[in-house]
């Protein structure tokens, strides 16, 4: 994979360069660039902007998606439920299904009316007819959804104030319309195809990245203030397996990995040899201090963890040479007061703590990507399989998506920069759950949270699109696409 040194970018905007604003002219040079660079051809040199847009039954997906010139988007479906977010494809290697988290609570909770049937909370979609069924219902507000290497489905609740927990699918393909009974007990209607995993961290579930040992790692989608006057905000999380996975499926739910283990929260210190946390010390060494899984976010924020502004969705960087694993996550921030977000990423040397190593500073945070008033809330990131680049989705309406190189040999630890190839028509909704097949060439994601419209019109539930963007190329190949 080529490495480029050029600065730091986060827009391509139709700035005139000149040699008094050297950061124009790389910009330009960027979009220039783009297929070499990116595989795509004509990055969007301006965002959407907020058309008064609502899904109607004869829209075309390039009705909603503004794309960059090599990019075709198309309808996987129209008939996802309603605050469709993050999805998984299924099984990941040869996938036939996207699998779909639904941000929506059982009925009562504020988002479904009270004596409505029961909320779809995950969904599978069917790659080549776009058919829709109902895997499980009963969580509230689905937030993660990851496949594993063990061939099961970790999904993960963001809850409602927090109290969101983990769960565990033995064939997502297979199950259909089981339901959880009592999300604290873990009690569900089929035992042998779900199950709760007490032993991973109770927070607002909203990323995930997992290792194939099944070490984890999560991010919880807080805010300061949330939990209690004068708290810190959203904390990163690892689970340490008690038995690390030793490869292959498993035929039952008791033999994963994800059933016992413990429980950690990331404290970044300001110092090299010693513990020294607080505002400030949210880049550099950085340590594992242990929680009980319950009061994770509790725990974590007495005990002196670091936290952010909503640590939103992660992904495992796919090329780290190692030694461990480099994990990436976007922080969304608040982009009306200004905190535009962030995207960080943390390299663990360490992955399977154990002992005394949980204080030592096996861990390093560096920030990949800054905000600004362009490219701002980040919510979702995805890794382009075989390239290194990282695709960032904004969680606010009209969001747009961007692609950004990873850091090459030049001096600084962060992007060597981004284009913008989406951009959502719809002020009501956002791209939600970007994720690619497993060739990189194709991006799928959901346009969630919109309003239906004309589309109430054609009868049936509230309901969200997703779509296939394809015409992405292997960097410095010909750009497909549209002419």
């Amino acid at each position: 994979m080529r490495r480029f040194a050029v600065a730091v970018i986060c827009a391509v905007a139709a700035i005139p360069a000149s040699a008094e604003d050297f950061g124009a002219l790389v910009e330009l040079q960027l979009a220039g660039r783009s297929a070499a660079l990116f595989g795509i051809d004509g990055p969007l040199a301006a965002s959407a902007g907020a058309d008064p847009i609502r899904r109607a039954p004869e829209q075309s997906a390039a009705d909603q998606l503004l794309a960059a010139r090599s990019l075709v988007p198309a309808y996987v479906t129209r008939a996802a439920a309603d605050r469709s977010d993050e999805m998984v494809p299924f099984p990941p290697d040869a996938p036939t299904h996207l699998v779909g988290c639904i941000d929506a609570g059982t009925a009562g909770d504020g988002f479904a009316p009270a004596g409505a049937p029961a909320t779809a909370s995950l969904e599978r979609i069917a790659l080549a007819d776009g058919k829709v069924e109902t895997i499980l219902s009963g969580l509230e507000h689905c937030g993660v959804a990851r496949a594993t290497a063990w061939g099961t489905l970790l999904v993960g609740e963001r809850g409602i104030a927090g109290d969101g927990a983990a769960w565990e699918i033995l064939d997502p393909l297979a199950l259909t319309g089981a339901a959880v009974l009592d999300r604290e007990s873990g009690r569900v209607s089929d035992p042998a195809g779900v199950a709760r995993r007490p032993a991973l961290p109770v927070i607002a579930w909203a990323g995930a990245a997992l290792l194939d040992s099944g070490v984890l790692y999560a991010g919880d989608d807080a805010t300061p203030g949330e939990i209690g006057v004068d708290r810190d905000g959203g904390t990163i999380y690892k689970f340490v397996p008690a038995q690390a996975h030793p490869g292959g499926r498993i035929a039952g739910l008791d033999r994963s990995p994800l059933v016992a283990g413990r429980s950690y929260a990331l404290q970044v210190s300001c110092f090299a040899d010693r513990i020294q946390f607080g505002q400030g010390c949210g880049l550099g060494n950085a340590g594992w201090i242990e929680v009980d899984p319950a009061s994770a976010r509790f725990d974590a924020d007495g005990l002196g963890a670091t936290a952010w502004y909503r640590p939103s969705d992660m992904d495992v960087d796919p090329l780290f040479e190692g030694p461990g694993a480099r994990i990436c996550w976007a922080n969304s921030g608040r982009a009306d007061a200004g905190a535009y977000g962030e995207v960080l990423c943390a390299v663990d040397r360490s992955p399977r703590i154990a002992g005394d190593e949980a204080s030592a500073f096996t861990v390093r945070v560096s920030r990949l990507l800054a905000g600004d008033d362009d490219f701002n809330s980040p919510d979702d990131v995805a890794f382009q399989p075989g390239t290194g680049i990282l695709y960032v989705a904004e969680g606010r309406g009209n969001g747009d998506v961007f692609a950004c190189l990873p850091d090459g040999a030049d001096r600084d630890l962060a992007s060597d920069g981004c284009i913008k190839l989406l951009s959502l028509r719809d002020a009501s909704a956002k791209p939600a759950g970007i994720v690619f097949s497993p060739d990189g060439l194709t991006l799928y994601l959901s346009v969630g949270h919109s309003e239906d419209g004309a589309m109430a019109g054609a009868g049936g539930p509230a309901s969200d699109d997703v779509l296939a963007v394809t015409g992405l190329a292997p960097p410095g190949a010909p750009a497909a696409g549209r002419p």
